[in-house]
């Protein structure tokens, strides 16, 4: 009888523990290899953002039912709305899009902007590290001179300012993506988000 009841207890902490983080699970192996891959490839696999997705949003009917599905659902819309802009501009990537409409549907609305949030703050501290490290200061601050004048007179940047420019400084947008999901799941598991 005592075994049993032992067993029931930790079952039952272990559900629980599953449930406050569950949704963690799949958002963190998805970060974690999408940013080995962004390094090391430079570019996110759709079997890897889809397979995310898909995930994602399964971990979070299991655990939420309907309310789950929900919130699975406009995390990876949210997402996907948010960096839109950006690749339609050329200056994310599709893969680093895709990764946080995965993301988002394994996460939710509200701790994806945080998640997104932490991954921007990350990125930029990567780029100036390697715009300093590559002497490039110069040309980066005329390249925000010109995204800041697009962006006032409504157009779109020039070409010198996107992915399609070869000599452009390019971050890897899911490495700083992986840092943010890691740390900020940190925080949750020790119930500080």
């Amino acid at each position: 009888m005592c075994a049993t009841a032992s067993l029931t207890a930790v079952l039952v902490l272990l559900f629980r523990a599953w449930r406050e983080l569950g949704p963690w699970t799949p958002a963190a192996g998805l970060a974690l290899c999408a940013g080995v891959w962004d390094a090391r490839w430079r570019r996110i696999p759709n079997w890897l953002t889809v397979s995310g997705a898909v995930a994602g949003i399964a971990t979070n009917a299991i655990l939420f039912h309907w309310l789950g599905l929900k919130m699975a659902l406009l995390g990876m819309l949210l997402g996907l709305a948010l960096l839109l802009p950006f690749v339609l501009v050329r200056s994310l990537g599709a893969g680093d899009w895709k990764l946080v409409g995965a993301l988002g549907a394994c996460l939710g609305p509200r701790p994806l902007l945080a998640v997104l949030f932490g991954a921007i703050l990350a990125a930029g501290a990567m780029a100036l590290v390697i715009i300093v490290w590559k002497g490039r200061l110069k040309q980066t601050l005329v390249n925000i001179i010109r995204m800041l004048a697009a962006v006032f007179s409504l157009r779109a940047p020039g070409p010198e300012v996107s992915l399609d420019n070869p000599e452009s400084t390019k971050i890897p947008f899911g490495v700083a993506v992986a840092v943010a999901v890691v740390l900020y799941g940190i925080a949750a598991a020790m119930g500080k988000a």
